[in-house]
């Protein structure tokens, strides 16, 4: 199928849709911020193949662990008002997790463990050091036992107490606050958030972040009256063609009544509505008059929080993300060293921030030169599959020229 893109001169839109008219992914939409203003948008190729949908400029996305850095944002607002500290034990508000174990090899059993030497923390959570993982990330060892005691990673059928009592009652893979380990962490801490606030973590963010900013279209669950401009996941199969296909862990249609959400992993949004979320990071904490952080608690989420001997092991997918050009923050990573960061994390000046999303969402803010970058995508994840990262990089090589 041809690509549907207006006509334009956008380099960016055309090596977007060079990509799309190979078949190596549907279409992505992309938006670039700088020094105030909207200097370049691009929607290519379809949100729904088979119904000739194009992609738009209000196409929803599930951004996936972009929701990551919304769940931080909302965490040090209510650092700011005292009632959390990052330094607090999360048993103050989960006492689930108080005589939690821990594996002693990552490849071991799960009934060969020791006691924690101590209780995980707000910022263990936040930065990642909990000891808590991804199953999905140790398929030969906890994979199966994640599964079956938290249901699915974006659309579990356990209610939020269920999916806390069970996760605390499996294993860490480290001691809290000794390495990092990329998982769910984050939709710990959101649930942590909702109970410290004595409400359900949608009506936490809604209150602290999306109504201040105007993000009318980002939700854990699309109304009915809106799915019609939600982009369809596609992947590739067995055949190499495009296909549309259902991701692991979520549900064709979230029912109303389900409880769980992710605060890691299960929003949706646009790219307005990141737009103005990430403006955020370039404005000291504030949007448009709003603060809603202060400058220094900004700051604190910008800089990095990794050791040397941290950064240096930790892996995701196999590859040491953090081993030169990146540290991370508070639900960010963070450019280090400009010259060698990796743009498919972020690449900026020094302190810029930004995180990626499982299904090829991407951002990044750079407060030195006061740009913002958003992709987004809906890939069906799959890391021996380029096509998707092949576009962000070209993205970003083309926005930052």
């Amino acid at each position: 199928m041809a690509t549907h893109a207006p006509s334009t001169d956008d380099p960016i839109a055309k090596a977007i849709a060079a990509i799309v008219d190979a078949g190596g992914i549907a279409g992505a939409s992309t938006l670039t911020w700088r020094k105030d203003k909207v200097v370049q948008n691009a929607c290519v190729g379809w949100r729904d193949i088979e119904g000739k949908l194009p992609i738009e400029r209000d196409t929803l996305f599930r951004i996936a662990s972009m929701t990551k850095p919304i769940t931080s944002v909302a965490t040090l607002m209510l650092m700011e008002e005292g009632k959390l500290s990052l330094s607090d034990p999360i048993t103050r508000w989960v006492p689930e997790f108080t005589n939690v174990r821990v594996m002693r090899s990552p490849l071991g059993s799960l009934e060969d463990t020791i006691a924690a030497e101590r209780a995980i923390t707000i910022d263990d959570l936040l930065t990642h050091r909990s000891g808590l993982t991804y199953g999905a990330f140790h398929p030969d060892g906890i994979a199966k036992p994640h599964d079956d005691a938290l249901g699915g990673a974006l659309d579990s059928h356990r209610t939020p107490d269920e999916w806390i009592a069970r996760l605390a009652s499996l294993p860490l893979i480290d001691q809290p606050g000794a390495n990092f380990h990329y998982g769910c962490s984050t939709d710990l801490l959101g649930f942590v958030i909702a109970r410290i606030e004595n409400a359900s973590l949608s009506e936490v963010l809604r209150k602290r972040l999306f109504a201040p900013l105007g993000m009318r279209d980002t939700t854990f669950a699309v109304a009915p009256e809106n799915k019609t401009r939600c982009a369809q996941m596609y992947g590739i199969d067995h055949a190499g063609k495009l296909s549309k296909q259902l991701p692991v862990g979520t549900l064709p249609d979230r029912p109303s009544n389900l409880k769980y959400e992710s605060g890691g992993q299960g929003l949706w949004s646009t790219l307005d509505d990141y737009l103005a979320f990430a403006r955020v990071f370039i404005g000291g904490g504030s949007v448009d008059g709003k603060q809603l952080l202060r400058t220094e608690s900004l700051a604190l989420m910008m800089s990095n929080h990794l050791t040397a001997a941290q950064r240096a092991n930790a892996t995701m997918l196999g590859m040491r993300t953090f081993a030169i050009g990146h540290g991370f923050g508070y639900g960010v990573a963070v450019v280090t060293e400009p010259e060698y960061a990796n743009p498919l994390v972020c690449r900026g000046g020094k302190g810029t921030v930004g995180w990626g999303g499982a299904y090829g969402g991407w951002w990044q803010a750079d407060p030195i030169d006061q740009s913002i970058l958003i992709f987004l995508a809906h890939n069906n994840f799959n890391p021996l599959h380029f096509a998707v990262y092949e576009a962000i990089g070209k993205y970003h090589a083309l926005a930052t020229a």
